[in-house]
């Protein structure tokens, strides 16, 4: 990170215990290292083990990306990390930070032999076998929820849990563009239990070759965006929930990029040295 993004970032860190006098035992390493450690992974795809020598041991650095994916303070509370960068990225634009309309749309990835097989499938329609994640974006690109599911699953089938955390979390959105593939019963089932209008964005019939589509557009630059962080070019993760997590690294890299006026495909291939700073 740069500094202006380590100071954009900083503010929304939780402050630990131990510095509040709260008890528990000091952190050995800063978070400004132990972050880039994990954006550095996220970034260039490597294995945990691979990270270079200029950060901690990768142990450590993987224990703490799996506690804040564990413990939810990455996305699973509003006033967290995620939603707090996706909150000032909203404001920053002149926008509310509470969304009206979102876009839904999925992606299918290509798992690599660790995978487990209850957990991936076959995508007869994209020919790819894996894994499947499915993302509800705002009208910014920006992720409000995020779900994986093996790459058999139906996008409807998976819309169901994904659109119920999405209203559990999300009380001001009205309204939900959607591809043809979310068409059928899922529309009225929306409608009555979530109280959510789904719009299906239909390609014309009479229509050949590339086409930008109204507002459906917005998710698939969203799942490009994602691919650029080479962590998610292919789905190694062992657990679902923690390729999901991926997912929300990933976006906040590019908030917290955004933020600081720097371009998201401006990081550096090798890291720096770690700068000295406190928690």
């Amino acid at each position: 990170m740069t500094e202006t993004e380590w100071q954009e970032l900083r503010r929304l860190l939780p402050v630990p215990a131990w510095l509040q006098g709260r008890g528990g035992r000091p952190e050995g390493y800063c978070h400004r290292v132990m972050l880039d450690a994990v954006r550095y992974v996220v970034d260039n795809g490597i294995k945990w083990a691979n990270l270079p020598m200029e950060f901690p041991p990768f142990k450590r650095v993987h224990a703490f990306a799996r506690r804040w994916q564990v413990t939810g303070l990455l996305a699973e509370l509003h006033d967290r990390l995620h939603d707090r960068l996706r909150d000032r990225v909203r404001a920053k634009e002149g926008r509310s930070p509470d969304p009206s309309a979102a876009i839904v749309d999925s992606q299918s990835v290509r798992a690599a032999a660790n995978i487990p097989r209850s957990t991936s499938g076959w995508d007869g329609g994209k020919k790819v076998g894996g894994r499947k994640r499915h993302v509800v974006v705002d009208c910014l690109g920006l992720v409000l929820a995020v779900l994986v599911t093996a790459a058999s699953v139906q996008d409807r089938q998976a819309a169901v849990p994904l659109l119920t955390r999405l209203r559990e979390r999300y009380f001001s959105i009205r309204l939900i563009w959607a591809d043809s593939a979310y068409a059928g019963r899922l529309v009225d089932w929306t409608a009555e239990i979530l109280r959510l209008t789904l719009e299906i964005v239909k390609r014309s019939d009479t229509t050949t070759g590339f086409v930008v589509l109204p507002r459906r557009w917005v998710g698939e630059r969203t799942l490009s965006w994602l691919v650029r962080s080479r962590r998610l070019v292919r789905d190694i993760e062992t657990l679902p929930e923690m390729h999901e997590a991926m997912v929300l690294w990933s976006m906040t890299m590019l908030m917290n990029a955004r933020l600081a006026g720097r371009r998201r495909d401006a990081f550096l291939t090798r890291p720096p040295a770690p700068a000295p700073c406190r928690l």
